[in-house]
């Protein structure tokens, strides 16, 4: 990327106890949210600004930094066996998990 290009402003969020970096379009994948599919989310925990600029730093987060996102679904994700086993013991224990998740669309990052 040259220098003449401008390049889009991104931020680092934090939601679900994970850090995502988003910019405007983005379709993310972030842990359950109790949203309505097409409601607006505001997610106010940003870390980090980054893009056009100097980028700007939170300690930890920072003041007035928002990503405005939209609900696109609310689904689970594939279905992840747990298998335990002990050799020459006679022991295994197979479990199940479904992860929820819910798939947002960065609408905008407000500075």
């Amino acid at each position: 990327m040259s220098r003449k290009e401008t390049m889009a402003v991104y931020a680092i969020i934090r939601t679900g106890g994970k850090q995502y970096r988003v910019q405007k379009g983005d379709v993310v994948r972030v842990e359950r949210l109790e949203e309505a599919v097409g409601a607006t989310v505001i997610l106010d925990e940003v870390l980090f600004l980054g893009g056009e600029g100097e980028p700007r730093v939170g300690n930890p987060r920072l003041a007035g930094a928002s990503v405005v996102a939209t609900v696109v679904e609310q689904d689970r994700d594939a279905k992840i066996r747990v298998f335990k086993y002990k050799k020459r013991k006679h022991y295994r224990r197979t479990r199940g998990h479904r992860q929820s998740f819910t798939a947002v669309r960065i609408d905008a990052v407000q500075a």
